[in-house]
């Protein structure tokens, strides 16, 4: 996606992964801004990044693993995982999310 000082939404195209995800993402270079939408019982298989990965839920919930430690993250709340750790998640409900990424 070419870069600009200011991007919408409801400009940026859809991208279904799956019958199950589907995303929109602003790629800043350095950032990435992501809107995952998961449908209840979706599941994002293990993987890792080398950059670091925020996870702001802002519908449903997750339940998510990562480096052996397994939580559920709900509404209202953020995930954080750090660069290179290996990770995945459910999704408990349909789930409405916002991920920070940084590239590295």
């Amino acid at each position: 996606m070419t870069q600009r000082a200011v991007e919408r939404w409801d400009e940026v195209p859809l991208d279904k992964v799956t019958e199950m995800v589907s995303r929109k993402e602003v790629d800043g270079g350095q950032l990435s801004l992501v809107q995952l939408y998961l449908k209840r019982g979706a599941q994002v298989p293990l993987h890792r990044h080398e950059g670091d990965q925020m996870v702001y839920v802002l519908e449903g919930a997750l339940l998510c693993s990562a480096g052996g430690r397994t939580v559920t993250v709900s509404e209202g709340e953020v995930w954080s995982v750090p660069s290179g750790v290996r990770h995945q998640a459910v999704a408990l409900d349909d789930t409405f999310q916002l991920v920070i990424r940084s590239e590295r």
